[in-house]
Order: C-alpha cells, then sequence, then structure tokens
C-alpha cells in the first residue's frame, strides 16, 4: 500500500509541475497574468462539480440452496444432501497380483461440504485420502436395459486440490449373478467407464464400453476416439464441472463437459479398435516366392570404375599452407599440476596409491595462442571420392512390395446395434489417485435430455450461479491482483489514471481570459479600453488630415 501511495503522490506532483510549466508559457506569449492559484482552484472546482455522487455498490445478490429433485422417471439420482453414505456400499476387496501392503480398498470416502462453498447445504462424496484404492458404489432403483430410449449418464467433480495423478470416471457395473458391491474391485465386470482421469501431462476423459463377442462371447473394451477440446482447465482451475455422457440407440454418443459438447460420433466408426472386425484377413500361411523381387532400383551391371578414381584418397589432408602463430608456445604444455593443491592428511598411498596433483590449464597458455605441439589444421581433400559404386538404374524385374493374399475372416462379424450393450445395475467409483478431497455430486442416470438438464439446473447450474455472483467485479479483480503483485500499480496509473489526468488537466489549465478584479491588480489596461482609445485616435487623425487638405484648397483658391 506504501507504493501505491507514493505513486499518487508523484503523479500530482508531476502533474502540478505540468500546471505551472504550461502557464509559464501563457506568461511569455503575452503582456496578460494569470493568477495560477486561481487557476488551479477553477479546475479543482470543475472537478469536483463532474464527480458523479458516490453510491454504494449493490449487494451481491444471495444464492438459495435447495436439493435437486428429478422431474421425470429416473434409474439413479443421488445428490448426498442428507450427509450420510446411506444406499452406497464400500468395498472390502483386495486387489489380485498387488502388495498387501496397497492392495486393499481402504480410501476413506465421506460425505462433506466442498470447500469455500457458497451454497451452505450443499454436500458431495469426498474422495478423503492419498495414495490408497478407492471403491464405493450403489444400486440403481432397477437395472438400466438398452432397447428404444437412450442412455444419459451425468455428475459433477470439482478436482478442489487440484490434480496429480488419479481418476474421477465413473463404473456402470453389469447385471451379473455375481455382482457383489462388497467386493467391488478393478476387475468387477462393468459395461460402460465414463469421466476425467489424468496423471503427468495427459488429459483424458474417458467413454469406453464392454462389447461382447457374439461369435466367441468374450469382452473387448472399446475406447472413444481422444477429443480434439482442451482438457487442461477442467483438472486445475478448482471450479466444479458437469459430466455427461449421451448415448442414443442410432449408435450416436455425445460428451458434454458444463453443458458444451467436447466430443461426439458414432459407435460403428469412432471407436478403437472397431466393433466389427474386416471382412477379410491376411493369410496367414500364405508366403512369399523366393524369386520375388521387391527391388525398384538396382546396380548398372555395366558400369565400370573410371581409371582415375581412388578410393584410397583420405578424406582429410592437412593444409599445407598453414602457418604456425607467432608466440605458440611449443614447450608448455596445456595443462600443469595445481601449485595450491595440497595432498589431504588422511591420504594413504598403499590404498590410495601416490598422490598426484590435480591439473588445472596452464597460466602461460591463457595469453599465448597456442600451447604444446603445434599440427597443421585438416581440411577437406579435393581428390577425396571414396569407396567407387555402380549408379543406380530401374529394375525391369520389379515386382512391387509382396502382400499376403486376402482370405474370409473366420472371426468375422457384423453388429449394426453395439448401443444394445450388456445391462447393469449398479454405479461405482473404483479409483487410484495421488491427490485427496475430490469432490462428487449430483449423480443421474436416466433417458430424457429434459430430466438431466432440469436436474443440472437445480444442482451444477446453482453452484455456477452463487460462483458468479461471489466473484469480483472487473475493478475488483484488478485491485486483488495487485494486493499480490504491487507493480501492477504502476501499470493501471500508466493506462488508466495518467490519461484521465492529463485530460483534466488540458482541460482546466487553458489560458483564460481575466477578469475585471485581475485587472484591478496591475495597470495594464482593459482590452475594451485599449480599443475604444485606439478609435478615437484613428478619428482624430482623420479629422486632422480633413482639416488641413481644406486649408490647402483654400490656399490655392485665394
Amino acid at each position: 500500500m506504501e507504493l501505491k501511495w507514493l505513486l499518487y503522490v508523484t503523479l500530482l506532483a508531476l502533474g502540478t509541475l505540468a500546471v505551472r510549466a504550461h502557464d509559464l508559457d501563457d506568461d511569455n506569449d503575452g503582456d496578460d497574468v494569470v493568477d495560477i492559484e486561481d487557476d488551479l482552484d477553477d479546475g479543482i472546482e470543475e472537478v469536483e462539480e463532474s464527480k458523479p455522487e458516490t453510491s454504494t455498490p449493490p449487494p451481491t445478490p444471495k444464492v438459495t440452496y435447495r436439493a435437486p429433485v428429478p422431474t421425470g422417471e429416473v434409474y439413479f439420482a443421488e445428490s448426498f444432501d442428507k450427509g450420510t453414505l446411506d444406499g452406497w456400499t464400500l468395498s472390502r476387496a483386495k486387489k489380485d497380483d498387488t502388495d498387501d501392503e496397497i492392495a486393499k480398498y481402504d480410501g476413506k470416502w465421506e460425505v462433506q461440504d466442498m470447500k469455500d462453498t457458497k451454497l451452505p447445504g450443499d454436500k458431495g462424496l469426498v474422495l478423503v485420502t492419498r495414495a490408497k484404492h478407492h471403491a464405493i458404489s450403489s444400486k440403481l432403483s432397477k437395472p438400466f436395459v438398452f432397447d428404444t430410449k437412450p442412455l444419459i449418464v451425468q455428475y459433477e467433480v470439482n478436482f478442489q486440490n487440484g490434480i496429480e495423478c488419479g481418476g474421477a470416471y465413473v463404473k456402470l457395473l453389469s447385471k451379473t449373478p455375481e455382482l457383489n458391491l462388497d467386493q467391488f474391485h478393478d476387475k468387477t465386470p462393468y459395461t460402460i467407464m465414463f469421466g476425467p482421469d489424468k496423471c503427468g501431462e495427459d488429459y483424458k476423459l474417458h467413454f469406453i464400453f464392454r462389447h461382447k463377442n457374439p461369435k466367441t462371447g468374450k469382452y473387448e473394451e472399446k475406447h472413444a476416439k481422444r477429443p480434439d477440446a482442451d482438457l487442461k482447465t477442467y483438472f486445475t482451475d478448482k471450479k466444479t464441472h458437469l459430466y455427461t455422457l449421451v448415448l442414443n440407440p442410432d449408435n450416436s454418443f455425445e460428451i458434454l463437459v458444463d453443458q458444451t459438447v467436447v466430443n461426439s460420433g458414432n459407435l460403428l466408426n469412432d471407436m478403437s479398435p472397431p466393433v466389427n472386425p474386416p471382412r477379410e484377413i491376411e493369410d496367414p500361411n500364405d508366403q512369399k516366392p523366393e524369386d520375388w523381387d521387391e527391388r525398384p532400383k538396382i546396380p548398372d551391371p555395366d558400369a565400370v570404375k573410371p581409371d582415375d578414381w581412388d578410393e584410397d584418397a583420405p578424406a582429410k589432408i592437412a593444409d599445407e599452407n598453414a602457418v604456425k602463430p607467432e608466440g605458440w608456445l611449443d614447450d608448455e604444455p596445456e595443462y600443469v599440476p595445481d601449485p595450491d593443491a595440497e595432498k589431504p592428511e588422511d591420504w594413504d598411498e598403499d590404498m590410495d596409491g601416490e598422490w598426484e596433483a590435480p591439473q588445472i590449464a596452464n597460466p602461460k597458455c591463457e595469453t599465448a595462442p597456442g600451447c604444446g605441439t603445434w599440427q597443421r589444421p585438416m581440411i577437406d581433400n579435393p581428390n577425396y571420392k571414396g569407396k567407387w559404386k555402380p549408379p543406380m538404374i530401374d529394375n525391369v524385374n520389379y515386382q512391387g512390395i509382396w502382400k499376403p493374399r486376402k482370405i474370409p475372416n473366420p472371426d468375422f462379424f457384423e453388429d449394426l446395434e453395439p448401443f444394445k450393450m450388456t445391462p447393469f445395475s449398479a454405479v461405482g467409483l473404483e479409483l487410484w489417485s495421488m491427490t485427496s478431497d475430490i469432490f462428487f455430486d449430483n449423480f443421474i442416470i436416466c433417458t430424457e435430455r429434459a430430466v438431466a438438464d432440469d436436474w443440472a439446473s437445480d444442482g451444477w447450474g446453482l453452484k455456477k450461479a452463487a460462483d458468479g455472483a461471489a466473484e469480483p467485479g472487473v475493478v475488483g479483480q484488478m485491485m486483488a491482483a495487485a494486493e499480490e503483485r504491487p507493480w501492477l500499480w504502476i501499470v493501471y496509473i500508466l493506462t488508466v489514471a495518467l490519461p484521465v489526468f492529463l485530460v483534466v488537466l488540458f482541460c482546466c489549465s487553458g489560458k483564460k481570459q481575466p477578469t475585471a478584479a485581475e485587472y484591478k491588480k496591475t495597470d495594464a489596461p482593459q482590452p475594451d479600453v485599449m480599443d475604444e482609445e485606439k478609435e478615437e485616435e484613428k478619428d482624430k487623425g482623420d479629422k486632422e488630415e480633413e482639416e488641413e487638405e481644406e486649408e490647402a484648397n483654400e490656399e490655392k483658391l485665394g
């Protein structure tokens, strides 16, 4: 703050000097006298009159939170506003092929308010601990069956502490007789995995579904293409973001963040690996013929090495025109033992050998062009040609790159309705994270877009409105930034305050006509008096000239 007031005082002083300099210039241009103090007073009065009346800023609008209520049929809806984990099951499983110390799913989950919340009463599910395995799940009101209605999965995430390495994705757990939420782990079958994931600088937004091969009955993961949008902000800004997956019966899908589409496609065309295998494959038993020629170019068999081609000539030769620089110290080595070095007291020659001082650059060579034996520099050999090779010509027997023949794919199938996935009956979070306090809220699974939008408006929409109401205006943000970085006060003054001050300065300090009271302070005549005197003198002069002309005419006549 001291810097701020110092800048204000400096600016005021500069403005005062500018006013005085301006008025002094006016005095030099004429004999009129201007009262600087009165001029400044007048300018200040005009500025004060032009200043708008200060008004208190309007109060920050208050956003009242109410727990969202589904406006239509849902398969799952959870806002956590009851403050408990009722209906959720904590896993007690262990990961396979993992050390016992970290195999347990002993990560801690709690229902808490969000840090720095702007909506008192709005609670969520928080992954509390770090560097542990976490797993929690909950049953749907009824299993979701993929038939003629879309699937909409939506929930909120806030990385309250940022995120180093970890995920915040959900798994829709497949309906199977073996499903046991108490033993939910990484190998538990799921139908869809969806949500954000990050490690290092790799920011991902997963959409993976497990597709059942109709011929073999085996499941294979299909990954959606990576979105083109930059996802980094959603992981780093510590704001609540809304993640939505919309899957339609026509196999199209959309992925939205904060109700904006960031990725879209079709299950048949935009998944990797593709849902359907190719109709034909390369014959694994086909082999390239021994006489198959894949060489597009071959050495010219009729070419002969020229007689003057010397393959033994070196690529580099000594420069015979080089001359040793004057002052070159042939007898001085480039490096000498350090004369200031001393053998350590604990040096044992029996164990460490004979001690030798470390080598340092020879100080005598610092002012000389060089030390040691001088050698001519090497230059390119103009006669060097290297090993002779015959030139390449087109191969008349070239047959192209060999490829095995195609045969019908014995594993081919065509699933034109990949949307009809395995039904799921539970939703779960199975996560490892190196960052704590990941906030989850307002899960909903439904089939109607309007229901999901209403749920988002009553949950995420309120958070967004509350955050917007609490954010300072532009001036407040500038002031806050300057408190953290005081040098910004200089920028503000130079870009905002200084131009305004100069405008006021030039508007208020222009040359004014002196008033009658000011003329009384001096003997200088007022402008109207001066004009009258000049006119009287002119009239008097004209009258005298007329009288002289009349006298002259009378004399001539007489």
